[in-house]
């Protein structure tokens, strides 16, 4: 059996949530015996990818750009449809929240959509304008309607994003299956010394500011409004850009800013931290509460999204929308004493770790092939 996976993203982003899980599934689908893993991508002719990957022709100024409209449909319409029937691909697997093959798809291909999350048709996106936002919106629906209805079976990271997906795609509810996203093993912490700044000696991490949905405004306010009630409220250190927050919330004393840093250097800010909070009133999966929990960290999410899934029982939850009520949970919390154990904490992330993913993979391929009931 040959299985196509869509490799785009992690050519031109490994780093990022997306691309790191589309390299976990590659290793999943490589630990089956009766699979043959095709990769398909698009890269400039020097790219080191061309040597693993079927390749769309790229300049090398556009690998790390986002894709356009002429871009999309010269890979979907012009490149893939032949490159499956060449390389007699049984199963397609599109990672990108769309990318399916436009028109002339070999006849018996079964296709399977990797859906990350909807935010594109939900959530607000930053710092665009209102006729630039439609204009993408209605790409968007277009993409991504495109892909749910042409998927034998799709994969969310979570209960959450099935549930949105059977909502706004009521008539391809049948197709959802969960495939929570893997955590890869974090790598050894870096030395306190090499990081782009001194650590504070006790502090709070936040990871992820750019978009709205990530609620850092809000968790900034609600910070500071601690903070001037309770002197003992720790330093907070974020993992993000100052420009993603409001003006007045860039240079607040006791925030620490930690921009494009290495895995080693987040390990490092994992490990060290007392707690890791996660604001986001949206989120697909919650890929850094996991590795906080990897690491022997206390969380406290957020709720009403994907965060519960992934953060045990004991852990705080709170409403990401309530200031008021977000600063007192952050009072009580830097006066008590932390439930549970490091080791009880790690042991809960271990069900998303790789082997735990690569099973669930695997069940999920074997549904698939199952024969069609007649």
């Amino acid at each position: 059996m040959r299985i196509g996976l869509d490799y785009r993203a992690a050519t031109a982003a490994p780093g990022t949530g997306v691309g790191r899980q589309i390299l976990a599934l590659e290793c999943a689908l490589r630990r089956r015996t009766d699979v043959e893993t095709v990769l398909f991508t698009e890269a400039p002719l020097d790219h080191p990818h061309r040597a693993i990957a079927v390749a769309a022709d790229l300049p090398a100024v556009a690998v790390a750009d986002p894709p356009g409209l002429r871009r999309r449909w010269r890979y979907q319409a012009g490149f893939l449809p032949a490159a499956l029937r060449e390389e007699r691909v049984d199963i397609y697997i599109a990672t990108a929240n769309g990318g399916m093959p436009v028109w002339r798809k070999p006849a018996q291909l079964r296709q399977v959509l990797l859906l990350h999350d909807l935010f594109r048709l939900t959530q607000r996106q930053p710092r665009t304008s209102p006729w630039r936002a439609l204009a993408w919106r209605l790409i968007d629906e277009a993409r991504i309607g495109h892909a749910v209805a042409a998927a034998d079976a799709i994969w969310t990271p979570s209960r959450y994003t099935t549930a949105e997906c059977g909502r706004l795609y009521p008539a391809h509810a049948h197709k959802l299956y969960v495939l929570p996203d893997a955590v890869a093993p974090l790598p050894a912490p870096a030395d306190r010394g090499r990081l782009q700044r001194p650590l504070p000696p006790r502090y709070w991490l936040l990871v992820g500011t750019r978009e709205p949905r990530k609620n850092a405004d809000l968790f900034l306010c609600a910070w500071l409004d601690a903070r001037r009630q309770h002197y003992d409220t720790p330093d907070l250190v974020v993992v993000g850009a100052p420009e993603h927050v409001a003006p007045e919330l860039r240079r607040l004393n006791g925030v620490h800013w930690f921009t494009d840093i290495a895995a080693a250097e987040l390990a490092r800010l994992y490990l060290d931290a007392e707690r890791l909070w996660q604001p986001s009133y949206a989120e697909g999966f919650g890929l850094p509460v996991l590795e906080a929990l990897a690491a022997g960290t206390p969380v406290a999410v957020a709720e009403g999204s994907a965060l519960e899934e992934v953060a045990p029982m004991d852990m705080p939850r709170f409403d990401p929308h309530d200031r008021h009520q977000l600063a007192q949970l952050m009072i009580r919390l830097s006066r008590e004493s932390v439930v549970g154990s490091a080791e009880q904490r790690r042991a809960f992330a271990q069900r998303f770790a790789p082997n735990a993913y690569a099973a669930r993979v695997g069940a999920l391929l074997d549904e698939l092939l199952k024969p069609a009931r007649p």
